[in-house]
């Protein structure tokens, strides 16, 4: 399966100290969101990755070295489910 963040467009994102508000455009919905989750919409953008090319991009770009991957698709699947994320 993979995994798309909607475009940039729809999204306004504001750094509040240790949350990042996400206001969604095409909901209406504002999201307090805590890190991995602005992370991992950064990563995806508008590009449709699996779980495992995700992970190996935020190991890349953030130099994790304790990664996870149930726990990486246990939050992505939050975000499916607050629709800020699609799956396909």
């Amino acid at each position: 399966m993979r995994y798309r963040a909607d475009p940039p467009a729809a999204l306004l994102i504001e750094p509040l100290d240790a949350f990042v508000a996400v206001f969604h455009r095409p909901s209406g919905i504002t999201h307090l969101l805590v890190s991995p989750a602005p992370e991992i919409l950064a990563v995806l953008g508008e590009e449709a990755l699996t779980i495992d090319a995700l992970l190996a991009r935020l190991t890349a770009d953030y130099e994790l070295v304790d990664a996870d991957r149930a726990a990486l698709a246990e939050r992505v699947e939050e975000l499916v489910a607050a629709g800020l994320v699609s799956a396909a």
